[in-house]
């Protein structure tokens, strides 16, 4: 840093006891005597005195937006200006004014006396007035106006908000021994913080928070300080005071140096707005104006740039990456010096000696190697491995990093340039320039310095090529001169440089910079300029390091001019090295091609690989492999060349002169070109012709005239190709004709259209092909294919042999569309018995699963049906289907019974009577095993029965329901319904209704039955089992008989049909014939007076038998029975028939012709009408039984 007086001015015989600039920097305001002074800032000129004040003028301040200022005397008063230099107002205090200070924000003014400071503002009338309780002595807002800090004589910073309350209060550790004489705030908008910096007269310098905590130690001052102003950005402070000089500190404190000496205390200093100037005002009247210029420090080795920043802080930067670190030193940095892995950083009592952590390239963390404690001086720094070098004008200096001077060298004139040029450690090599234009290499372990060269003028610039061999000077004359080290010999001049930098990794390249442009040149040939301004420091690579002013950045050059400057002299590999550096991808393309045409191999195949062309690296790979095989015809190479990169023609001539000419034709046919082609091989091979009419048809095939093509191969008898193309592109109308054109016996053809038509979906055309190939089996198969069922069931009619091929894939599209019950009758047609099963057993799953029991009843009797019709027709699988069928019916009617009780508990309405309720669920009760079968609930069976048992009278049963409710898991939507009915019920009587145990009277022996019976739907004394009505499920008066041995099931129906006349029913008389298991009912040619009718003698019959005795009848029995009594189950076969007795003649029943099912008749009919099919097997009232 220097201080450079731009202009001096003395008032005479005045102290300047305060400076004011002009927020523009134009005019400077100044407090001297009982004047106040405009001076103009430009060449310290007075522009006018302005009288106003009647004593001496102590402070001036002017506001923010420019308009006006104001000024404080000992004459208690207060004058506002206007920037027009006329006064608009004044007011008083009680006091000398001491300070004022505008605010940046609101513009409100805060003027200080020595017993009080007053707020004022353009908008107030009056002046808010605070007391305090000792001299203010300087003031300051912060950069927001939110708050006044007052420096006092009692050594207090008062800290106040805009209505002049006190917020914090900060004492000095010296109390009144230290007053507090210059206060200012950090103008710095990058600060987190509001920084105030607090000088007092016990030679302290301190900084606080906004908060009054205090930021780092008190710097010691060695005066009395009088003023301190900050830069306009905050990044420097000037202090002023009783050492008649103002000095330089950094925002932190740390003292940079002297700005400007005076013969009396510096009373007021102030920065000029936005600029470098320094304004001083001295207690003998002197005005001085300096520039403060700070000149850049720093360092370059390779990609590494190390510079000077806030003059105290070091930062490297790693050009390449961009990466940056920050070192502080916390001193004023004085010189800069980097080298390979050291760091060496000059501070004015001491030189730092920093090393890289590591080898790595990329590593930025720098740590200190050594300590050199000692003062140096000297006019460039410069390190290395194991030394610093120091030179002072003519003299070089060698020290070891423990401060030992080692060598010395004392040149004959002023060292203007000095470079480390590299070098083992502790033998490196330095390159010196000196101003008399001799240039001389130093080995640092050499005391004798070697001359390399002898040049007419001043040295500016110096570089050495990477081998060492060339060296490049830039003389003070701006002429870049180009040496060969070995024979001294110019190799080339350029005007016009005033740096110059060898490309570290290219021998022949380098560039130097002059007059706004860079320039790079390589080897003899001519420059290539581009605009760039600044000064060249260093060439790596691709990038070119630039100084401007002072910021260093890397640029990024493409080396495409001087490689092209190489291609035209053929030096391919020169120009590789060249691309290597940096080239764009169309430039690696054009070397790759250039050096291809010119057959080196070698550098086209690196070329090649950087743009990844892998087609071409295939060319280059073949080539090299004839070539090992022992090829060494370059022309024939050269051919191979031009046919890859398009020039055809060239590379036919060239085929044709080698004796290729078989590598032309396949050129020309590969590439369409049938033309050519044709005029290449001429009329006189007729064998070549037909191999160039097969590929031009192969072509059209590729090309977008298909139709074209396919006629062609129609015309060369190539069917199937030509078919292929027409079914590709859809042509129906091409096809068919075809098609119809074709002999039957062309299978393969044939074929190839219907599939071609299969999958145009013409089903019309594909049938037609089928039946003229008389192909069946792919006729049935394209008609399932296409869903086409009614053509299928007609060839299936008229060819039983396909029947599986049809049936089976319509069985199974029903199942994929949810056509289940179709699919599984198209299953049974097929002969599919195990699918049709598989079908079945599936939905009636589904069904108990979704809760659709009507539904699963009705697929159990289907199950049931079909294990019947499996039985039948497997005499092997016949006793496992029969225990099916038994089982499934049984299944079945639980089933369709539980539907009622489900929608009884689970649905709010139900459309059965309490009676069918009852019944239904005492009849599910009395069938249910220990195995419940899924989906049917115990409890809501038992709920039901005990809600229905108490609303007909059947207490008792109701309190058997609900105590075995009580042994079950009951559903928490049932539990209080539960349990209220199991209190209520014990109100009731322990009995049931007479009318409904009469209700269970067994037909055959009169017996009075209990409403749960746990032997099963079986009568407790005889074991005739109970036949039921399906609908009501109310006991039929039927009874079971069965036929003696010998009589048929068509001899049975013969000798019931005769229709015998009937007797009256007191003189029928029936006689029981007990022969142990069997029970007959015979009646005598003679009616006898007896008792023994099986059906109706109850007394005949021995009671509480053990074993069931079955009724069985001879053929008399069944002449006496009338058709109307008679109920018969034609089962199919295996099963038997079974007949029933109707004791109740006037009762109306009737059975379903499918299922079986008994009902009252006014039941059945009302059922079928609402649903019109049976309630049970869901027969259709149309169809015949």
């Amino acid at each position: 840093m220097r201080a450079v007086l731009a202009w001096k001015e003395t008032i005479s015989d005045q102290c300047v006891y305060d400076l004011a600039f002009k927020p523009d920097g134009s005019q400077l305001i100044i407090a001297a005597g009982l004047r106040v002074l405009v001076h103009d800032t430009a060449d310290g000129t007075l522009i006018q005195p302005l009288k106003g004040h009647k004593d001496i003028v102590y402070c001036v301040a002017y506001a923010k937006d420019g308009k006006r200022f104001a000024s404080g005397s000992a004459d208690k008063s207060i004058i506002i200006w206007t920037s027009k230099l006329e006064g608009i107002l004044k007011y008083t205090h009680n006091d000398s004014i001491q300070c004022i200070a505008y605010n940046p924000v609101t513009h409100q003014l805060a003027s200080c006396s020595s017993g009080d400071f007053g707020l004022w503002s353009p908008e107030q009338k009056s002046v808010n007035k605070h007391k305090v309780s000792s001299k203010i002595t300087c003031c300051g807002w912060t950069n927001d106006g939110q708050y006044l800090a007052l420096g006092m004589m009692n050594g207090v910073v008062s800290i106040r908000n805009k209505n002049g309350e006190e917020k914090v209060k900060i004492e000095r550790p010296g109390g009144s021994l230290s007053p507090v004489w210059s206060i200012a705030w950090n103008p710095s908008k990058d600060e987190h913080n509001d920084i105030l910096a607090v000088a007092d007269w016990n030679q302290k310098l301190s900084f606080y928070q906004l908060s009054g905590k205090q930021i780092g130690k008190d710097r010691t001052l060695t005066y009395d300080p009088c003023c301190v102003s900050y830069f306009s950005k905050g990044e420097y402070i000037v202090i002023g005071g009783s050492d008649k000089q103002a000095s330089l500190y950094t925002k932190d404190g740390v003292r940079l140096g002297t700005i400007g000496e005076q013969n009396a205390w510096v009373w007021t200093c102030r920065v000029k707005p936005d600029s470098n100037f320094v304004v001083l005002g001295c207690q003998d009247g002197t005005l001085a104006c300096y520039q403060l210029i700070f000149s850049t420090v720093h360092g370059l080795y390779k990609d590494r740039y190390a510079y000077r920043d806030s003059m105290t802080d070091v930062i490297v930067q790693h050009l390449i990456t961009e990466q940056k670190v920050r070192i502080k030193c916390r001193e004023l940095v004085k010189k800069i010096a980097i080298y390979r892995n050291r760091l060496a950083i000059q501070l004015p009592e001491k030189i730092l000696i920093y090393e890289l952590y590591s080898d790595d390239s990329a590593d930025m963390h720098y740590c200190v190697k050594e300590k050199l404690c000692k003062k140096f001086e000297c006019n460039l720094l410069v390190v290395c491995s194991r030394h610093i070098i120091l030179c002072q004008e003519k003299r070089l200096q060698c020290m070891s990093f423990s401060s030992v001077r080692e060598k010395e060298w004392v040149m004959e004139s002023l060292i203007r340039y000095i470079k480390v040029i590299g070098g083992s450690p502790g033998r490196e090599g330095l390159l010196v320039g000196l101003k008399n234009g001799a240039i001389l290499k130093i080995f640092i372990d050499n005391q004798f310095p070697i001359t390399l060269l002898k040049l007419c003028t001043s040295v500016r610039c110096l570089d050495m090529s990477a081998s060492r061999n060339k060296l490049a000077v830039v003389d003070e004359h701006s002429t870049l001169q180009v040496y060969d080290i070995t024979s001294k010999e110019l190799l080339f001049q350029e005007p016009n440089a005033n740096s110059v930098a060898w490309n570290t990794q290219c021998e022949e390249m380098l560039c130097f910079s002059g007059n706004g442009y860079l320039n790079i040149k390589a080897s003899n040939f001519p420059v290539h300029q581009q605009k760039m301004q600044g000064f060249v420091v260093g060439y790596n690579g691709s990038k070119i390091f630039c100084l401007h002013v002072y910021y260093m950045s890397a640029v990024e050059v493409p080396q495409s001019a001087p490689m092209y400057q190489y291609l035209e002299k053929k030096m391919f590999k020169e120009a590789y090295q060249i691309a290597c550096l940096g080239v764009t991808d169309s430039d690696w393309r054009d070397l790759a091609t250039e050096a291809l045409e010119g057959l080196d191999f070698d550098t086209a195949k690196k070329a090649f690989i950087r743009i990844r062309d892998l087609r071409y690296l295939e060319l280059i790979n073949s080539i090299e492999d004839r070539k090992k095989r022992g090829e060494s015809n370059n022309q024939l190479f050269l051919a191979d060349v031009c046919a890859y990169q398009g020039k055809f023609h060239e590379a036919a001539k060239l085929y044709k002169r080698t004796g290729h000419e078989p590598r032309a034709l396949s050129m020309y046919t590969d590439l369409r070109m049938f033309e050519y082609a044709k005029d290449f091989v001429g009329t006189t091979d007729p064998k070549s012709s037909r191999i160039l009419m097969t590929k031009q048809a192969d072509w059209a095939k590729s090309t977008k005239e298909p139709r074209a093509a396919a006629e062609m191969y129609l015309s060369a008898g190539e069917h199937l190709k030509a078919i292929d193309i027409i079914g590709e592109h859809g042509w129906a109308d091409m096809l068919i004709d075809i098609a119809r054109r074709l002999d039957k016996a062309e299978r393969e053809p044939l074929e190839k259209c219907a599939l071609y038509f299969t999958r145009l979906k013409h089903h019309g055309f594909a049938s037609e092909t089928y039946s003229k190939m008389g192909d069946l089996q792919a006729l049935v198969q394209l008609h399932v294919d296409t869903q086409h069922w009614e053509e299928a069931f007609s060839l299936a009619e008229k060819h039983p042999q396909f029947k599986n091929d049809v049936f089976v894939p319509y069985a199974r599209w029903l199942a994929e569309n949810d056509r289940f019950e179709e699919a599984q009758k198209a299953f049974h047609r097929a002969g599919q018995q195990k699918e049709a099963v598989k079908v079945l057993e599936q939905l009636t799953h589904n069904a108990v699963v979704e809760n659709r029991f009507n539904d699963a009843g009705y697929y159990y009797w289907m199950l049931s049906m079909q294990c019947l019709d499996i039985a039948r027709e497997s005499e092997d699988q016949m006793e496992e289907m029969l225990m099916k069928f038994q089982r499934f019916q049984h299944l079945a009617e639980l089933y369709h019974v539980y539907r009622s009780i489900q929608r009884y508990t689970d649905e709010p309405f139900s459309s059965h009577m309490p009676e069918t309720l009852f019944n239904i669920c005492r009849f599910l009760l009395n069938n249910l095993t220990k195995d419940v079968p899924p989906g049917i609930s115990k409890v809501n069976t038992l709920y039901a029965l005990a809600k229905q048992s108490r609303k007909l009278g059947a207490y008792k049963l109701a309190r058997y329901s609900y105590e075995k409710l009580q042994e079950l898991h009951v559903p928490s939507r049932f539990q209080e319904s539960v349990e209220l009915g199991s209190l209520t019920i014990c109100t009731k009587p322990f009995h049931d209704s007479e009318d409904l145990i009469e209700g269970m009277m067994c037909y055959r022996c009169s017996t009075n039955n209990p409403l749960l019976n746990h032997q099963g739907s079986v009568c407790i004394n005889c074991r005739q089992p109970f036949i039921y009505s399906a609908s009501s499920y109310e006991v039929l008066p039927l009874v079971q008989f069965y036929l003696e041995g010998g009589i048929s099931d068509e001899e049975a129906v013969a000798l019931i049909d005769l229709e015998v006349p009937r007797m009256d029913q007191r003189d029928a008389r029936w006689r029981d014939v007990d022969n142990g298991e069997l029970q007959a009912l015979r009646t005598d040619d003679v009616l006898q007076e007896t008792e023994d009718d099986p059906f109706t003698a109850k007394m005949s019959f021995e009671q509480g038998g053990s074993t069931f005795v079955p009724v069985q009848v001879s053929r008399s029995a069944l002449r006496s029975m009338s058709r109307r009594d008679v109920l018969i189950k034609r089962w199919p076969r295996p099963l038997k028939w079974e007949y029933f007795r109707s004791l109740l003649p006037d009762v109306s029943l009737t059975m379903c012709p499918t299922c079986f099912k008994m009902f009252h008749s006014e039941d059945y009919e009302l059922l079928v009408l609402q649903h019109n099919c049976c309630p049970y097997c869901r027969r259709p009232i149309d169809e015949q039984s």
